[in-house]
């Protein structure tokens, strides 16, 4: 099954690392890193040590699976506005905003990043398992005029944690001066990169697109700063948890709502004049009326996590009340978190819950999000 699966450009640099790889998405994944050596000092490996060095210091993921896609012509920002809730045209160049693709149910057919990179073109990054099912929804709804070009020779890195900031300056002193969300043209390891001050773990940090052939060569250069050591699928995930965010097909899919994930600020305030995006009369009932259920945090009390597909009820063995959709150990709280979406009537935070897990009731308190305050550039 092994041998089906794609890889990305660092898969060498990963297995050199002593990386344990796993199937995702499609390809093959490094989960953790079993570090020997100089690198041993910074991290040890294994997915707790990956996520503390991230809260510490810098974290390097590869994120390669990634799709990456350019969308380019005088009415881009137009067309893409007409599928997203979010204010396309209002986003100005060297900016980059998270937004849905969304369909006419009001559901989330993905989530992804758009940045404006000036002369009529918008840079996409969209989730790995949803790539081919975004671009082809895109070339069905965008109008003849626009480009749409997938980057398949473009790699992807994510450098994140407080230190990061320091280390890519290092290397290219302007990418200090981006704002949050801001995007800029930088050359890294001698090659032209388009990076972004973004992310997915809660902290500070860089997302570099790079060209392929380029990537190992960043990698290693990265790697040679003191402050850096590598991460895998492990730590990435448990960071976003901590951090309150969505992981595509876990905690949002195309049956769910922006109002029900929480989600509703991404909606622009001049696309709350017109609700004019697909799904948009849906979603602007449920924030009208409410939604028959909200995406809650959960803190289980004890030591014991609960994972995605556990079911939430009512305490003392009541009626079934929702149900988990991510969940496990926070390292930053030295417990275990989950998130999970309730019926709208159990969602404010205090609420005692049950948790189902092994045929066992665990206690357990709705949450406000994020479980760790966020550290941005602000």
């Amino acid at each position: 099954m092994t041998e089906s699966l794609k890889t990305t450009p660092l898969d060498a640099w990963h297995r050199r690392l002593g990386a344990r790889m796993v199937p995702f998405a499609g390809y093959a994944m490094p989960v953790q890193y079993d570090l020997t050596g100089p690198l041993a000092e910074r991290c040890r490996g294994g997915v707790m040590a990956e996520h503390l060095h991230c809260r510490s210091g810098a974290a390097l993921f590869d994120v390669s699976h990634m799709g990456q896609a350019m969308l380019t012509g005088a009415s881009a920002a137009e067309a893409l506005e007409r599928l997203v809730p979010g204010d396309i045209l209002g986003l100005k160049p060297n900016r980059q905003r998270y937004t849905l693709l969304m369909n006419d149910a009001g559901g989330i057919i993905d989530d992804l990043m758009v940045a404006n990179l000036g002369d009529d073109r918008l840079f996409l990054v969209v989730n790995a398992g949803r790539k081919d099912v975004d671009i082809a929804h895109l070339r069905a709804h965008v109008p003849d005029g626009i480009t749409l070009a997938v980057d398949d020779d473009r790699a992807l890195l994510a450098l994140q944690g407080p230190a990061a900031v320091a280390v890519l300056a290092r290397l290219a002193p302007d990418v200090a001066a981006l704002p949050f969300m801001g995007v800029g043209a930088v050359t890294l390891a001698g090659a032209g990169c388009i990076v972004s001050r973004s992310g997915y773990t809660g902290e500070d940090g860089f997302e570099i697109s790079i060209p392929a052939d380029r990537a190992e060569a960043l990698a290693d250069l990265l790697l040679q700063q003191p402050e850096v050591a590598p991460a895998g699928l492990g730590a990435r995930d448990s960071l976003r948890l901590e951090a309150g965010l969505c992981l595509y097909g876990n905690d949002i899919d195309e049956t769910t709502s922006p109002v029900e994930a929480g989600l509703t600020w991404v909606i622009g305030k001049r696309r709350k004049m017109a609700w004019d995006f697909p799904g948009g009369a849906i979603v602007r009932d449920q924030l009208d009326n409410g939604p028959t259920r909200r995406r809650v945090g959960i803190r289980p009390d004890g030591r014991a996590p609960a994972r995605g597909h556990t079911q939430i009820v009512m305490p003392d063995g009541g009626d079934e009340a929702g149900i988990v959709t991510s969940g496990g150990f926070g390292p930053t709280l030295n417990a275990p978190i989950a998130m999970g979406y309730v019926r709208r009537d159990l969602s404010e935070d205090g609420t005692r819950l049950d948790l189902m897990v092994r045929g066992k009731p665990l206690p357990a308190t709705v949450v406000a999000l994020p479980f760790v305050p966020h550290r941005y550039a602000r």
